[in-house]
């Protein structure tokens, strides 16, 4: 496993596995079984409903807690209850979570992004950061809060490889992770015909040699499965490098093609949403 060190000293896994889209039976399972085959880190959210099945994956796997790196994420409608970190913790069963976000730039996020500071400074939380957000939503943050964000959790694959944004998050020491790594199953990414050479040239799969570029070009990714074979793959990417051609080829594949595209609108529905997380598994 490889590492990224955060702008607070605190030392984050580079990969993971993710469970959004998994139900609670899903993601107890697949997080079990990645934290039993050495998976560090997982990443659930409030709104995935899901994290009472995480909390119990983390207690069935028989790992040492310091030895899972946890990240979760806040959701608007929570934003200005104080409680919320609190009633996350709970539904965790843990006593602090590794990394938080502020989910969604909707609703209340300065109230938000204040709780989250308040709870790093109780120990509740050893970092904090931001998902979703736009530069210029970033710089609202950075222009308010006590605690800088570690991380920008967005969208990230080769088809929408976010260069420039990823120069301003270099220069203010921000790292980015990657949701959607594999451009959410896209058959064209996928099976784009340079990654089928570099496949065969390194005895991998497609998605492994998306997966080493990702974490190449410094990009942290949880990518999410339900399958073990598959979550088993997605770590065999630390026993090869790519030459500095090959990834400027990879680089070259960059398209500007989005799979999720946020607007006021749906920001908005966001903020009136209320995921039912007391009535989750």
């Amino acid at each position: 496993m490889n590492f990224i060190k955060l702008n607070n000293g605190v030392e984050m896994p580079m990969q993971g596995i993710g469970t959004f889209l998994l139900s609670p039976d899903e993601a107890e399972a697949s997080a079990t079984y990645a934290l039993k085959n050495g998976c560090q880190l997982i990443d659930t959210a409030n709104a995935y409903c899901n994290e009472k099945a995480v909390g119990r994956a983390m207690k069935n796997a028989g790992i040492d807690r310091k030895n899972i790196f946890l990240e979760t994420k806040l959701w608007p409608s929570f934003y200005e209850q104080e409680d919320a970190v609190d009633k996350t913790l709970e539904r965790l069963q843990t006593d602090y979570i590794d990394l938080l976000l502020i989910h969604q730039p909707a609703g209340n996020y300065i109230a938000g992004y204040k709780q989250m500071e308040k709870a790093y400074k109780e120990g509740k939380v050893r970092a904090i950061g931001l998902s979703n957000f736009n530069e210029e939503q970033i710089c609202e943050i950075l222009n308010i809060c006590e605690v800088k964000p570690s991380v920008l959790q967005t969208e990230v694959h080769p088809y929408y490889q976010e260069k420039e944004l990823k120069k301003f998050l270099s220069h203010e020491n921000i790292k980015i992770q990657a949701w959607y790594p594999l451009g959410h199953g896209d058959s064209k990414l996928l099976n784009e015909p340079y990654f089928t050479q570099l496949a065969q040239k390194y005895g991998k799969t497609n998605a492994q040699i998306i997966l080493r570029w990702h974490i190449q070009d410094g990009n942290i990714v949880i990518p999410g499965s339900k399958n073990n074979d598959h979550i088993k793959d997605n770590f065999d990417v630390f026993d090869f490098k790519f030459t500095e051609n090959e990834m400027s080829e990879i680089s070259a594949l960059d398209c500007n093609k989005r799979y999720y595209t946020s607007t006021p609108q749906m920001l908005k529905k966001y903020a009136e949403m209320v995921p039912p997380v007391d009535e989750q598994k």
